[in-house]
């Protein structure tokens, strides 16, 4: 008997739950619900201490949401789907904020985006063939991490006096970091889904023979 058919559902990312209210999916989606919140400390009240405090704390429950989910057996189909639509809605709305304040340029936005424009199109090929979405790699989430860190140590460095001084080529060396893991993550996916088609082509061709 396989170590998959010995595990229980849910205790292993291969083999999520259809259960709907566990803590990670809780945290997942408090992050979802606090994008609007972000959005209005940062264009309308320009409260930049709180939007700073809000982005660390979602930075929190995007690592935590991940480690009790492999520490509590909790792995569900729809946490496969929320955690990285989380990720990637806080990402494109914070560097879309952060862009309209002028505090990052509109070419990151660009790269960032393009990435996830790129990835959107293996969607359909993994519907075709009968699959769902990858699951998160560990370098999509490294380079998630990386690119929260960076996001409010940037608006901190948008102030003035030594904290900004400090904050803003610190922030510059996550969201490099976090780029670039990004899109070697996003090269990677592509990569597996290839070998998923292909894999299948070669099945299909073998019971032809």
């Amino acid at each position: 008997m396989s170590d998959s058919a010995l595990r229980q559902p849910g205790t292993h990312p291969d083999d999520p739950t259809h259960r709907v209210l566990t803590v990670p999916n809780v945290l997942s989606a408090l992050r979802l619900v606090a994008i609007p919140l972000f959005l209005y400390l940062v264009l309308v009240v320009e409260a930049d201490g709180w939007a700073v405090l809000l982005l660390m704390v979602s930075g929190i429950t995007d690592y935590l949401d991940g480690r009790l989910a492999r520490a509590w057996g909790q792995f569900t189909r729809l946490g496969q789907l929320l955690d990285p639509l989380a990720d990637r809605l806080y990402t494109t709305t914070t560097l879309v904020a952060l862009t309209i304040r002028d505090i990052v340029p509109l070419w990151l936005v660009v790269v960032i985006l393009a990435r996830d424009v790129v990835l959107a199109t293996a969607l359909p090929v993994l519907r075709r063939h009968g699959y769902g979405p990858l699951p998160v790699s560990f370098l999509g989430k490294a380079g998630t991490f990386n690119l929260l860190y960076a996001f409010p140590l940037l608006l901190l460095g948008a102030g003035e006096g030594l904290l900004a001084a400090v904050a803003k080529p610190v922030g510059w060396a996550f969201a490099t970091w976090g780029t670039s893991l990004y899109w070697t993550a996003g090269v990677l996916y592509l990569v597996q889904v290839r070998r998923l088609v292909r894999s299948e082509r070669e099945a299909a061709g073998a019971v032809a023979r």
